[in-house]
């Protein structure tokens, strides 16, 4: 049960109901997590406009995913660990033994995967103030200075989602529940 209301669009407040109609248009459903957004239409706003700008960086849409899969599980918000993995398989193209230890935060076996999931680990960590070994590791596996400021993108669009759920307590939808945490199968 959630702590905050978690809006319908007949509910909602004027100023997200277009923000929800589009996002049902998109999905096919609604998120919970827009739901909760949606009491603020500013916050709501800010996630799909800082969303659709994350979508324009030079990291693919796998490593986004990787970003925003690690900063869920460094943050505890299952709700969207759930959402990304479903992006991460079905548009993204991540193997599902890969997403798996992106949930469990294990060594995937991919270097270069690895090395995304440190350097956003050590941002969400230490705030930002990574060590220059991270930093060097980063760059060492082949991103880039702008990369770097992407990853920090990342993080901040998954932070205002992962702290909303998680103060809210935001049930994870029928629809990504074969996707959170435990539930891929082997």
């Amino acid at each position: 049960m959630t702590r905050l209301t978690v809006h319908t669009p007949a509910s909602a407040p004027e100023g997200s109901r277009a923000f929800i109609d589009t996002v049902i248009s998109n999905n096919g459903f609604l998120p919970n997590l827009i739901g909760v957004l949606a009491n603020a239409p500013v916050a709501l706003e800010t996630y799909l406009t800082v969303s659709g700008i994350n979508a324009r960086a030079s990291l693919s849409l796998a490593d986004r995913e990787v970003v925003q899969i690690t900063a869920a599980s460094v943050h505890g918000c299952d709700f969207c660990v759930a959402g990304h993995t479903a992006i991460a398989l079905k548009k993204a193209g991540l193997e599902k033994d890969l997403v798996r230890a992106l949930q469990e935060r294990a060594g995937t076996g991919d270097v270069r995967v690895d090395a995304l999931v440190a350097f956003t680990r050590a941002v969400i960590l230490s705030r930002g103030k990574v060590a220059k070994g991270e930093l060097a590791d980063f760059l060492a596996a082949g991103f880039n200075e702008q990369q770097v400021l992407e990853v920090i993108l990342g993080v901040s669009l998954a932070t205002l989602c992962n702290f909303a759920n998680n103060l809210a307590g935001t049930d994870i939808n029928p629809e990504l529940r074969s996707f959170q945490p435990g539930a891929l199968e082997s």
